[in-house]
């Protein structure tokens, strides 16, 4: 990122303070003017209450925004929306949108890629590329802030989910200044128990997050009930055993007093049998937890399927029968390609 243009979003209230100060050589409120432009997702020559020189000298060394839209496509099923954003070094990345009446959701990623390997998500296809910045990630949300309000302004992210592209304790500093960023009073301000920050389970940071003092609902993306059925399929249990992974979300539901929510993608033929059922919720018995049951999105270049439908109710029925929290995730935006990674794996194969 050496060489490029300052990113405004990504700067807390009193680095952009300083940065006005000493860089720019204004007065101390022309921050909160622009930090109020920040939050409405305008760009600097939309900031209008700066004067021209201010504006164009601003634009020569920062960048309100990192993040642009580049394409959007929304379903006719759900009014789910897909995401393809550019970034300022040309790499894209995507999220999702989700509407539902109680407020709505955005799915955001924190890295261009990712390099852990789970054999069931197209985001690891290509390995990862770089880490997000903080303003990167913040950027998705205040991007589709501005374009959804432009529809409806009553409309605004409520919710956020730390799982697109990429392994947010992969990107752990950039991520926590993030969710500060977000749950900034003077910000956007969204509330911390509105986000869900998914981890395949980076033993040594999940222990470091739980002292962070943000109460996020953590989600382990499970997918097994047994070391050994998870090494087929997630590199990262070669490193941290179930074992231990599931010790560290004791210890964060014993640190932050928040549930860990299980994701459990159920792949034919491999973890989605009555017998698995059984022993998860053995694994699982006693813990705050919920288990979050995900009918595969088909990956093509994994030769991997989603189990039928009476599977997939056969194997909730069992968890609940063991008194284990449980649903299956509704699928939405299934005719735009909504699982992450599928889109910018389309484009990229489509410009080589």
């Amino acid at each position: 990122m050496t060489g490029e243009k300052i990113q405004l979003l990504g700067m807390t209230g009193e680095e952009l303070e300083r940065f006005v100060l000493e860089d720019l050589r204004e007065s101390r409120f022309r921050a909160k003017q622009i930090r109020q432009w920040l939050d409405r997702g305008a760009d600097i020559e939309g900031m209008t209450n700066l004067s021209a020189p201010l504006r164009a000298r601003l634009s020569e060394i920062a960048v309100a925004n990192p993040v642009r839209i580049l394409e959007s496509f929304r379903s006719k099923i759900d009014d789910t929306e897909k995401f393809l954003y550019a970034l300022p070094d040309g790499n894209l990345i995507e999220g999702v949108l989700m509407r539902y009446h109680h407020g709505d959701t955005l799915c955001v990623s924190t890295q261009v890629g990712c390099r852990m390997g789970c054999a069931f998500c197209a985001s690891t296809l290509e390995g990862r590329v770089r880490d997000l910045t903080a303003g990167e990630i913040l950027g998705q949300v205040a991007a589709v802030n501005r374009r959804v309000q432009a529809e409806d302004p009553g409309r605004r992210v409520h919710n956020i989910v730390l799982m697109g592209s990429g392994e947010p304790l992969d990107n752990y500093d950039n991520v926590v200044k993030f969710l500060r960023l977000v749950n900034d009073p003077e910000g956007l301000n969204i509330s911390l128990r509105n986000i869900s920050l998914s981890t395949c389970g980076l033993v040594p940071r999940m222990y470091d997050f739980a002292k962070e003092g943000l109460p996020v609902t953590l989600s382990l993306s499970l997918h097994a009930p047994n070391d050994e059925i998870r090494r087929k399929i997630m590199p990262v249990a070669h490193a941290y055993p179930m074992g231990d992974v599931l010790a560290a979300c004791r210890r964060y539901i014993e640190v932050t007093g928040r549930r860990v929510i299980f994701e459990y993608a159920l792949i034919k033929d491999l973890n989605s049998d009555l017998r698995c059922a059984e022993e998860l919720a053995r694994r699982l018995r006693g813990m705050q937890c919920h288990v979050n049951l995900i009918p595969l999105n088909d990956v093509k270049e994994r030769h991997l399927e989603a189990p039928d439908r009476r599977t997939v109710e056969a194997f909730l029925k069992r968890l609940e029968l063991k008194h284990i929290s449980a649903t299956v995730r509704r699928e939405m935006g299934a005719d735009i390609e909504g699982a992450c990674g599928q889109l910018r794996r389309k484009v990229l194969d489509s410009e080589k």
